[in-house]
């Protein structure tokens, strides 16, 4: 019985073998420089990785989302406030800059652009910001309350019409600074 049951074992280590092998081989693979990534992965873009988390419909009337914007109202009817929780980090040793908010856009499927909203940091603690980030540290940095917050990241708005959440797929568009190769990054969002 113990014959019989060795070709069986080393078939099922050879089995579990390539799929781990396959596993590690895409984890580790690198996507093309501006090319659209999905949500928690990095993309590059002028020396820093931008990783989404999450991306969601905020309810402002739920204590969560309240706390991410206080004192702003709902969004009219027939549109949404959706939430782009991300993060910017600097792997290197020398300072780097991450893009303000004027540098986000979403595009639907067909081709329609919507802007982020400006969010003053005095009144929205976890709003991004962008602007300077020190070596082997990120926007939000590290120690801040977006940082430490649910989401581990900082808060983009977007206030959409309703109907563009339908054509799918949406894309987060980064744009970097002049003269950036690639000249922006795409995470294609989960809504």
């Amino acid at each position: 019985m113990t014959g019989a049951r060795r070709p069986f074992r080393i078939a099922t280590a050879l089995i579990a073998l390539g799929v781990a092998a396959t596993a590690m081989t895409a984890c580790g693979r690198e996507h093309k420089p501006g090319a659209p990534v999905g949500e928690g992965l990095s993309t590059p873009l002028a020396g820093l990785r931008y990783t989404v988390f999450i991306t969601r419909q905020l309810n402002l009337k739920d204590p969560e989302d309240s706390g991410y914007l206080p004192g702003l109202k709902e969004a009219a009817p027939g549109r949404g406030l959706f939430g782009v929780f991300l993060q910017g980090c600097n792997t290197g040793k020398q300072l780097k800059h991450a893009v303000g908010t004027d540098a986000f856009t979403i595009v639907d499927a067909q081709g329609d652009v919507f802007h982020a909203e400006k969010l003053p940091a005095n009144r929205y603690p976890f709003a991004w910001q962008g602007g300077p980030v020190a070596g082997q540290n990120c926007e939000p940095q590290r120690g801040s309350l977006a940082q430490q917050g649910p989401t581990s990241g900082a808060l983009v708005l977007f206030n959409l019409p309703l109907a563009a959440t339908e054509n799918r797929p949406l894309t987060l568009r980064i744009q970097g600074p002049a003269g950036t190769t690639p000249a922006q990054a795409q995470v294609t969002l989960d809504i």
